[in-house]
């Protein structure tokens, strides 16, 4: 476990003077540091990071960057991949409290036991885990490759998917396979309020409904379109359609309205009728004063027993191996 004291460095006050983006500049190029943020990451995060994507590219990047320093803009489990990819380097992240409902659905001691049971099964799990989940895992996938590293395995070889549920059903139901599935799922996917999109809908019926696979079926079978984060933001990119409700994590319409400037962008609401957009409130813990103290300080640092590393490195090596043969 990190130390009480990087837990402290996190909420240490910043002058108001500062410059914020100034001075994270020049600490990430004085401490050759590398600014890694995922797209559900705040605006100005987004803008001010060296590459921000998807959890299959954060991995891609963080695995060949020649940065002494990794800063991992996203949540927990995301530092941890970085590390037991990068176990030579320091790999920070701005606030330790930045979990992951999803990954938090699936512990390590009760995910070993149901393996167990299944013993004649290849375990794939999706990156949204822990170290020690993935450290009981033949192969990691992400929503961008899952479908086909899904495929690349003979049909008739038994499965267990986790920890979603529903992108695991997802997945059973465009391949025909019949995975063993973990009852896990993600807080923002499992809040969509399918009456609320319908009305929208009718608002705007122009509107496309583009859907992350995470997302409950009943919300995917009114999708004009289903996939990964980053391959929502490929589609409003190249669709010649004006208007989008993205039911995701609103944090993606940040680079979606960048991208496309003069196109209408819509947050699937939650069922909660107080919000109009669904955020992740692990993600939005990560603030620019948190990354300022997390480059001054180089605290909260993310820490993998040895002998985890070992074991959870080489499913995420074999994730990136099949989706390099298969150009993802």
């Amino acid at each position: 476990m990190e130390s009480n004291q990087s837990i402290g460095y996190m909420n240490v006050p910043v002058p108001k003077d500062t410059d914020l983006i100034q001075e994270i500049d020049r600490m990430r190029k004085e401490k050759n540091a590398i600014i890694l943020a995922h797209y559900y990451q705040t605006g100005d995060i987004q803008d001010i990071a060296d590459f921000v994507g998807d959890s299959l590219a954060l991995a891609q990047w963080a695995a060949k960057t020649t940065a002494d320093i990794i800063v991992l803009c996203g949540v927990h489990f995301m530092g941890e991949t970085a590390k037991i990819l990068c176990p030579d380097k320091k790999v920070l992240v701005p606030d330790l409290n930045a979990g992951c409902s999803l990954a938090d659905s699936c512990p390590a001691p009760d995910f070993a036991e149901f393996v167990s049971r299944h013993p004649d099964h290849t375990v794939i799990s999706y990156v949204n885990t822990t170290a020690a989940v993935k450290a009981v895992t033949d192969v990691v996938v992400t929503s961008t490759n899952a479908r086909q590293i899904v495929e690349s395995f003979p049909p008739d070889t038994k499965i267990i998917f986790g920890p979603d549920r529903n992108l695991g059903n997802y997945i059973n139901s465009i391949t025909g396979r019949d995975m063993v599935l973990w009852n896990g799922a993600c807080h923002v996917h499992e809040q969509f309020s399918l009456e609320k999109i319908l009305e929208l809908k009718t608002q705007y019926p122009e509107a496309e409904v583009i859907t992350h696979p995470e997302c409950k079926q009943p919300i995917i079978e009114v999708s004009d379109f289903v996939g990964s984060t980053a391959a929502l933001l490929k589609h409003t990119i190249t669709s010649d359609k004006q208007q989008f409700i993205v039911a995701t994590e609103s944090g993606v319409i940040h680079e979606m309205q960048k991208q496309s400037p003069d196109k209408l962008f819509i947050p699937a609401p939650p069922n909660d009728s107080t919000c109009a957009c669904n955020e992740c409130v692990f993600m939005r813990l990560n603030t620019m004063e948190k990354l300022y103290n997390c480059l001054k300080f180089e605290l909260p640092e993310i820490h993998v027993d040895e002998e985890v590393q070992k074991k959870a490195i080489k499913p995420i090596q074999r994730m990136l191996e099949i989706s390099a043969e298969l150009g993802l």
